[in-house]
């Protein structure tokens, strides 16, 4: 009898259920969008802002080393003030090994340069950069090019030689250098004393870098005779925004407190955990672009979550209007079954019943709708999404259970104020008046 009660109410009052269910199937659509961009928005939020470069910068320690003498600053001579590239292994077993999304270490150093060209000749002094170009690291393909994507290349980048034949080949060279010398792709100048090398590319990166010579780390480490040598790493990681916790000195905290702190991906104790995996190295994040993807994530989130809000409280008051509207014409109904013995708990889980499945048909079709609305989003918004870095994903399983949860709870909250009014009503006076 339950079962046939309840199907009577979908045949008879469609319309009614047909409303409420757009209501329920609105909100949920929304929810489910929202909630399926909020959970991969850190990730892609981190790679809009790649542009700006690392998150994250290593150097020597000895570099933070000053001697003043007669009040002028004086940097003491460490010849050795170097980080060691084999060391950069020990990047895959600090405990946010996976948050770590990019790698480039950087070798400095001074040369003398000749060119041959009409527009330069004689020798300049330089600076060359060793850096990586799409070099291996774990899981990753990783480097200079990778970390910087608004750098341009006219040409090649530089390839690391395969035979000792082909040493010194390939370098790039900045836009404002290869002007500044003549140079162009396939040209060939000498550096310092070395053969020839031949220029696969011209580099516009807008900073330093413009005038600069660019080649595999291996071979400046050769140039400078400091084989294993780094002077910085440049590390992109996926982190937490920056809140006043992550600000704390671990040094100055409670065990337990230090591990929380410690096991949450802030870019502060990410680079604790650096500082404490490299010998003889000094981690800081890059304040720059660490705080500029906490505000935008931070403002994004929060105008993500008040829009599910609303649409949810929307979608209650649908729900109340349609539901009050169907008790109100349903109120015999609840009056004969009132004076032919049933309860209000009866009553009550016949009408819960009806907006519960109601709302796990709208809520199931919502997530599917929702989840359609954030992928299109996402790839609209966000660029490089859908290319296979699985933050793109049409379906998100999770979520499903999620929705329809929060679609029964709007339904249920939007069903009671109706639900308790019919119930407090007297069936003989209904019954009197409507008969």
């Amino acid at each position: 009898m339950f079962l046939r009660l309840l199907w009577e109410s979908f045949a008879h009052q469609r319309r009614r259920k047909l409303l409420a269910g757009v209501a329920i199937l609105l909100g949920t659509t929304a929810v489910t969008s929202m909630l399926a961009l909020a959970l991969t928005i850190g990730d892609r939020i981190h790679r809009e802002l790649a542009v700006y470069g690392a998150n994250i910068v290593v150097y020597p320690k000895a570099e933070q080393l000053d001697v003043k003498v007669g009040g002028v600053d004086i940097k003491p001579a460490t010849g050795n003030a170097y980080l060691k590239e084999s060391d950069l292994e020990k990047l895959k077993t600090i405990f946010w090994a996976n948050n770590i999304t990019g790698v480039s270490p950087v070798l400095e150093l001074s040369a003398n340069a000749t060119s041959s060209s009409q527009q330069s000749s004689g020798q300049i002094a330089v600076s060359v950069e060793g850096l990586w170009f799409k070099h291996r690291f774990g899981s990753l393909t990783t480097g200079a090019s990778q970390l910087h994507p608004t750098w341009r290349v006219d040409g090649s980048w530089p390839t690391q030689p395969e035979s000792v034949q082909d040493s010194w080949e390939n370098v790039a060279v900045g836009a404002r250098l290869a002007e500044k010398m003549g140079l162009k792709v396939g040209y060939a100048f000498q550096l310092d004393h070395l053969r020839p090398v031949r220029v696969s590319g011209i580099v516009s990166t807008g900073d330093a870098m413009d005038n600069a010579v660019l080649m595999p780390l291996e071979q400046a480490q050769e140039l400078a005779g400091a084989p294993d040598a780094i002077s910085r790493v440049e590390i992109s990681a996926r982190t937490k925004p920056e809140d006043a916790f992550a600000r704390r000195d671990p040094d100055t905290m409670s065990g337990r407190t230090r591990e929380i702190w410690y096991c949450r991906p802030y870019a502060n104790s990410i680079a604790y955990q650096i500082r404490e995996a490299i010998p003889g190295s000094q981690a800081e994040q890059v304040r720059r672009v660490e705080q500029t993807e906490g505000t935008v994530l931070a403002r994004i989130s929060g105008l993500m979550w008040l829009v599910s809000a609303a649409a949810l409280l929307a979608a209650g008051f649908a729900v109340s209007a349609a539901m009050a509207t169907a008790v109100l014409e349903r109120r015999r109904e609840i009056g004969l079954m009132r004076s032919l013995g049933a309860s209000k708990a009866m009553i009550a889980l016949l009408f819960y019943s009806e907006s519960g499945l109601l709302a796990v048909l709208a809520g199931t079709v919502g997530y599917l709708a929702g989840s359609v609305l954030a992928f299109w989003l996402g790839t609209r918004i966000f660029s490089g999404d859908g290319t296979g870095d699985g933050t793109a994903s049409l379906l998100n399983p999770v979520l499903l259970p999620v929705v329809v949860a929060m679609a029964v709870a709007v339904a249920v909250a939007g069903s009671t104020p109706s639900i308790r009014k019919a119930l407090d009503t007297d069936p003989s006076t209904v019954l009197r008046v409507d008969g």
